[in-house]
């Protein structure tokens, strides 16, 4: 993967933190969403928001399938090594 750098004025870099925040994501996932859909014909904004229902989507997968892995769902020290 390749770093790219973009040079913007104070203002609209501050109105682009507060809206990936907003959508809970970053600056650079924005920027990032927007070229890919670019280079693929697409819209970004539909690009991004389906990116981020496929994200949430995942990471519910994950937490569902951990149940039981929380430091307080598992044995004491003691209780481990009891026999």
């Amino acid at each position: 993967m390749r770093n790219i750098t973009v040079s913007v004025d104070d203002e609209t870099y501050r109105l682009s933190r507060e809206k990936a925040a907003e959508i809970g994501t970053s600056v650079s996932a924005l920027v990032r969403a927007y070229l890919v859909a670019l280079v693929q014909g697409e819209d970004a904004k539909s690009r991004f928001v389906q990116l981020r229902r496929l994200q949430d989507e995942t990471l519910a997968a994950i937490d569902a399938r951990a149940a039981g892995l929380f430091a307080e769902d598992k044995l004491t020290r003691d209780a481990l090594h009891e026999r």
